[in-house]
């Protein structure tokens, strides 16, 4: 049974490590993704924290494989901005392949931001954010079933 949203929220920082360590990179998304952040994961607070980020800060991204770019859909009205270059690479965590998601060249808001993403599920991945070298939150993307 593949995994979803909710259980991630409920899910230990461990939990949530375990699970990137095991994924593979999978193939680089295409298209727009409905983001969930994690943060405080597996406490009470952890879902209330990630339905007010969603609503009023980041919802998600927009991915365009064929460029290698990314869009992140943000604010309270989804505008797209905040652009990233898409390519996979070594993760930071436990240098294995992952997708990176780089904004050191194509944001002046975020350049020291570097996000990284694995497949955890049919149209599912599981992602960490580092600020500089320093991780921060988990995050996951749900994309469309085409």
């Amino acid at each position: 049974m593949p995994l979803d949203v909710a259980q991630l929220l409920a899910m230990s920082q461990a939990e949530l490590d375990d699970l990137f360590t095991k994924s593979p990179a999978g193939a680089i998304p295409d298209g727009a993704a409905k983001g969930t952040a994690i943060i405080a994961p597996g406490t009470v607070f952890c879902k209330e924290i990630a339905e007010a980020i969603n609503l009023f800060t980041w919802q998600g991204k927009t991915f365009d494989a064929q460029r290698g770019i990314l869009t992140n859909k943000i604010s309270i009205v989804g505008f797209n901005a905040i652009i990233a270059e898409v390519y996979k690479g070594d993760s930071w965590f436990d240098h294995k392949e992952c997708i990176v998601l780089d904004y050191s060249k194509t944001s002046m808001v975020a350049h020291w931001i570097r996000d990284e993403i694995r497949q955890i599920g049919p149209n599912f991945y599981l992602g960490v954010v580092y600020w500089e070298q320093k991780r921060l939150i988990n995050f996951c993307l749900e994309f469309q079933s085409v």
